[in-house]
């Protein structure tokens, strides 16, 4: 039996439907029954909150395969909730590089950590910036800004590298995961084709926004900083490259 943990959300539902489409027989398992019950897919969940470890255990009963599509944070409760003789496929976050401080990143670093040092067979999988889900809030979080400005900050000129990955490609990479044979723990980035200059991936910021064609420019903009501690703040003039949109 495969159980899918957070089947209703938005990586979790798109790889429910592929799993239907393909006549795959799987368990849904999720915390809101109504949010399950929305996508209008057919079949029974089972209901576990993965912070009740009765609960999770009682849902992932009989499981041969658990995929888990919630956040990599839940992998030791998982772990720990799943028959000894399962299989895990588990997805993560390229937050897990980050250098600063994040709460996100730090759940993503501990969740592979816990994988890794169970020696169960299983993968976690790191996508990039995920884009292309239905509800998704990485290009439409781009997209809201540009309904307000006119302009786009582009740090460092936009030269940072990006490769975002689409969610039909995070679905396909989840399937893939799902029918290798893994004999041990092992954790991999899945990425899209080919990395891009962050100013290169405006395209659908302007189709979103609507617009036909966007232009960098480079400007010098008065940038206040605070100093923690510090009562008073300073006043710098920085160069920002901007992103200018023209309809």
């Amino acid at each position: 039996m495969i159980a899918l943990i957070g089947a209703s959300g938005r990586s979790g539902a798109a790889l429910a439907r592929a799993l239907l489409a393909e006549g795959t027989p799987f368990t849904p398992v999720v915390r809101d029954s109504a949010k399950w019950a929305a996508l209008g897919l057919s079949l029974a969940p089972r209901i576990a909150d993965l912070g009740d470890a009765a609960a999770l255990r009682a849902a992932l009963e009989g499981a041969a395969l658990v995929i888990s599509t919630a956040h990599a944070r839940h992998a030791p409760a998982i772990l720990a909730a799943a028959p000894a003789d399962a299989r895990f496929v588990l997805m993560g976050s390229t937050r897990r590089y980050s250098r600063w401080a994040d709460a996100h990143g730090d759940g993503v670093r501990a969740g592979e950590a816990a994988l890794l040092a169970s020696g169960r067979a299983g993968v976690m999988l790191h996508p990039t910036m995920v884009y292309g889900a239905q509800g998704e809030d990485n290009v439409q979080r781009l997209a809201a800004l540009l309904r307000r400005l006119p302009f786009a900050p582009l740090p460092g000129g936009g030269r940072s590298l990006v490769q975002p990955i689409h969610q039909s490609d995070v679905t396909r990479a989840l399937l893939a995961a799902a029918r290798h044979p893994w004999t041990g723990p092992e954790a991999m980035v899945i990425a899209g084709p080919e990395p891009m200059p962050y100013r290169e991936f405006r395209p659908p910021w302007c189709a979103l926004r609507g617009l036909a064609r966007a232009r960098c420019c480079r400007c010098r903009l008065g940038c206040c900083v605070a100093w923690r501690g510090a009562r008073a703040s300073s006043r710098a003039c920085l160069p920002l490259a901007l992103m200018k949109f023209a309809a």
